[in-house]
């Protein structure tokens, strides 16, 4: 899947005008590479669609207008974009007041290295356990507490990727204080088997 380039980002105006088609594209896109599980999890598998529309979405947020701003916010995003053979997702961990934060970020450091997608076939079973984003890891890792968000992406063997498409894959965190597995629908699966293979 190819990066963006400053060429793909739209500027302010011309994203008013395509904004709401390309948002309400966006949101069906998210539907189908969203995946619930847990009291307090959710993971969106990124690609190159969500990445820009986050892009667009900063720059119109935060009014970003020279070629130096975007490119920060390029160098910032691109990695998550994922490579043929990997999948790209944030894992967001959903919590709404002071009182579950303060319950739930210490509990769950680490939680971003405790995530893998299983694959059982005809061979057998495979586990692809996550990589942490390098760059991001840097800003939210802390040994007390977790971020809410964290950046991940799994890295299949071609071997793998064939396991994926032709028997049902599972997402599963391990982390200690939170285990919790769930099926891919045949809907994610078939979404995230396009990223493989591109």
């Amino acid at each position: 899947m190819s990066k963006l380039t400053i060429d793909d980002i739209s500027d302010l105006r011309a994203y008013e005008r395509e904004r709401e088609e390309f948002r309400t594209h966006v949101i069906a896109l998210k539907k189908r590479r969203r995946v619930s599980f847990g009291p307090v999890t959710t993971f969106v598998f990124e690609n190159r669609e969500t990445i820009r529309f986050q892009i667009q979405e900063m720059a119109r947020i935060e009014k970003l207008i020279s070629d130096e701003a975007i490119e920060g916010e390029l160098a910032a995003y691109n990695p998550l974009i994922p490579d043929p053979g990997s999948l790209s997702a944030t894992l967001f961990i959903e919590l709404t007041s002071d009182d579950a934060l303060r319950e739930w970020l210490p509990k769950l450091v680490g939680i971003e290295k405790s995530v893998l997608v299983r694959v059982r076939d005809h061979r057998g079973s495979s586990e692809v356990r996550c990589v942490v984003d390098e760059a991001h890891e840097a800003q939210l890792t802390r040994e007390d507490t977790t971020a809410a968000v964290h950046y991940v992406r799994f890295e299949f063997t071609a071997d793998e990727v064939e396991a994926f498409a032709a028997a049902p894959a599972t997402l599963v965190i391990d982390h200690p204080e939170y285990r919790y597995e769930t099926e891919l629908s045949p809907e994610n699966q078939s979404e995230l088997l396009g990223d493989l293979r591109k």
